[in-house]
């Protein structure tokens, strides 16, 4: 037996008919201790059109929010705009229970769900500027390839201003609430940029490109649905011009000190960075990875201007939390970003070095020479540490004071 699932009203013509996730806490490698939703959509007009599906676990959940409204055998369109399988693993289930006169998807979109699920029903391809009738109503499509997917694409429904958005302006947030005015700013703040620095970080130019390019359409936009989280409907100015913040990554004074250690020579070299970075007038992050995650380091990474790296040597390489999180923040390419390298060791020492590399493999604007402290660090060692912080906070102080002039 199913839970009666309820729809939830989105506008006067659109249905939220989505799914609630809350037994997943990792995506890809993203803590997302919350969970999730898989948003899905009814839009009503002389004919019916759902806008994407749910991951197949939850297609009877789908289902029954979509019964909750009318018989979904009335769907007489799908439209997939993303086709990842949180959005798409439920397609073929419904093609088949709903029978629907035709599914859409961008022109890749048709290469991927065919490549992925094996349809046996053949799929339209729609690009930017197409339109589909509803008999009274219309939506039409905008194609966003590698936002993040090089299928994904955006519809939008003119008739009351909504723009579906697929994966973009979403976040990974499992809550009975629909709406961004029935959740607290500071929570969709740290979930929106946690799910911009984990998510769409490498293709920020290309956000900055579409911002631009929506903008010029002069839409209209007055809600905004996404796949994932709660819909923008009071707060549709602030999380464009979030974005737009984001995908510039303009330095801040903020300055993230990631670290680990083994016996806390590390840790010690590390604190007092922070403390020069707080004294030189910048704002220091200290991040610990015994005790942290790889997402909170991207969440942070996002909002800073400066990434300095410390760790132990370990068999002649970095300490293996740091290799994790170095590999994974290197492949979300952060932007405009100094830093340096730090660490302890008591043999060979390879680790800072090794750190060092790898920054410079990011293109951070690498600031000194890495500083390594053998065994433990004297006072004479802390008071380096200490300068490093001081020298890279007045480095950041002088960049963000040029952003703001």
């Amino acid at each position: 037996m199913q839970a009666p699932f309820k729809a939830t009203r989105v506008s006067e013509s659109v249905w939220w008919v989505g799914g609630i996730d809350r037994t997943i806490h990792d995506f890809h490698g993203y803590s997302i201790p919350d969970g999730t939703t898989y948003n899905a959509y009814l839009v009503m007009g002389e004919k019916i059109a759902l806008i994407d599906t749910v991951k197949a676990p939850f297609k009877e959940e789908l289902l029954s929010r979509i019964s909750s409204v009318i018989d979904p055998s009335r769907i007489d369109y799908i439209v997939s705009n993303h086709s990842e399988m949180d959005h798409s693993g439920a397609l073929p289930w419904m093609i088949d229970r709903v029978k629907p006169e035709k599914v859409f998807a961008s022109a890749k979109g048709v290469e991927v769900l065919n490549a992925q699920l094996q349809l046996d029903m053949e799929i339209t391809p729609v690009k930017t500027g197409d339109t589909i009738s509803l008999g009274n109503k219309e939506i039409s499509f905008i194609e966003t390839k590698m936002l993040h997917w090089p299928e994904s694409m955006f519809t939008y429904f003119a008739d009351e201003g909504i723009l579906f958005s697929q994966d973009a302006f979403g976040m990974h947030l499992a809550s009975y609430e629909r709406f961004d005015d029935q959740v607290p700013t500071d929570i969709l703040e740290w979930e929106a940029t946690k799910y911009f620095g984990n998510i769409l970080m490498p293709f920020s130019p290309l956000v900055l490109r579409l911002l631009d390019s929506v903008s010029k359409m002069n839409l209209g936009i007055k809600i905004i649905a996404p796949d994932h989280g709660p819909i923008w409907r009071d707060k549709v100015g602030w999380i464009l011009e979030l974005y737009q913040k984001f995908a510039t990554q303009k330095p801040t004074k903020r300055a993230v000190v990631l670290f680990d250690t083994m016996w806390g020579s590390t840790t010690m070299m590390a604190r007092s960075i922070s403390e020069g970075i707080y004294a030189g007038g910048g704002m220091p992050r200290l991040i610990p990875m015994g005790s942290s995650n790889r997402s909170v380091v991207a969440t942070e990474v996002l909002k800073s201007g400066a990434l300095i790296v410390g760790s132990p040597t370990m068999n002649r390489e970095i300490f293996p939390s740091l290799a994790d999180v170095m590999l994974y923040t290197k492949g979300l390419k952060p932007a405009n970003l100094i830093g340096a390298a730090f660490g302890s060791y008591g043999w060979s020492g390879e680790g800072h070095r090794n750190i060092d590399t790898m920054l410079k493999e990011m293109k951070v604007d690498v600031v000194s020479e890495p500083l390594s402290a053998k065994w433990v660090p004297d006072n004479e060692k802390l008071q380096e540490c200490f300068d490093l912080g001081k020298k890279i906070a007045q480095k950041l102080c002088e960049v963000s004071d040029k952003n703001e002039h």
